[in-house]
């Protein structure tokens, strides 16, 4: 791989970045206020690629001008005055490293689901306050809201309230059903479960990873995560209806 080829890898990996940065496709990744310092590592790739040509070029280009007599370098020879320019190539192995490009181009990945989220403890946390929930009845809340003051504020802010909460299925082996949000800190690489619980009125079928708005109130019924042993409250629903997969999977509201 020459001066020539990295500087392509560069740029396809910086065009790539700032396509994912000017697309909903970087929400697969990171966390959407990182997008400004992706489009800027995306810029700089691209950057460093036409400093690389440019460079390249301007060797040559003194390459050729220069007289003859100052072109050969013995010490690049095999003693007989016969150049290995080839001795001095980058192992074919580093082309390896476009792997990685073609699969962000060509294969956007799914956000994490049910596989991950039953394979991992829950991830609820107690909040920084108990805030009053907004006007409105119901009134939608986010999962990892509605899971950290149940399982820690005892439900006192959400008694009396209907609520509407979005998460993706999840079934353990016993069949228990719970709804999930993946909550991040910066990228999906540490994304971590939230679950509640489902009880009430349910779907006569629950297809794991399918995308539900849950309309219900607050239960003070709880179990334990048999991964870490983490509270899951439960929420004892009303109406369950299905909605499509939402533009951001991820929950950020956790380390908020």
């Amino acid at each position: 791989m020459n001066r020539q080829a990295q500087a392509a890898v560069l740029f396809l990996v910086g065009g790539a970045m700032l396509h994912a940065g000017t697309t909903d496709l970087y929400l697969r990744y990171v966390k959407a206020g990182l997008r400004p310092l992706l489009l800027a590592a995306g810029a700089v790739l691209i950057a460093t690629a036409a400093a690389t040509v440019w460079y390249e070029l301007r060797r040559s280009r003194a390459a050729r001008q220069s007289p003859e007599g100052d072109e050969p370098h013995e010490e690049y020879g095999d003693g007989h005055g016969h150049g290995h320019d080839h001795g001095h190539r980058e192992p074919r192995i580093s082309w390896l490293l476009v792997l990685p490009l073609f699969a962000l181009i060509l294969v956007a990945p799914p956000a994490l689901g049910s596989y991950s989220a039953l394979r991992t403890g829950t991830a609820v946390q107690p909040p920084l306050a108990y805030t009053a929930l907004p006007a409105g009845d119901p009134v939608e809340i986010g999962l990892v809201d509605y899971a950290s003051r149940a399982a820690y504020g005892h439900g006192r802010t959400l008694k009396g309230r209907k609520v509407e909460i979005t998460g993706f299925v999840a079934l353990d082996r016993g069949g228990t059903p719970y709804l999930v949000r993946m909550a991040l800190n910066c990228c999906a690489a540490d994304a971590q479960p939230v679950k509640i619980g489902l009880s009430g009125k349910l779907p006569p079928v629950l297809r794991p990873d399918a995308w539900l708005k849950i309309t219900g109130t607050y239960t003070g019924k709880r179990t334990k995560d048999p991964v870490n042993g983490g509270i899951i409250p439960f929420i004892d629903v009303i109406e369950a209806r299905p909605v499509p997969t939402p533009k951001d999977p991820y929950d950020e509201s956790w380390n908020q």
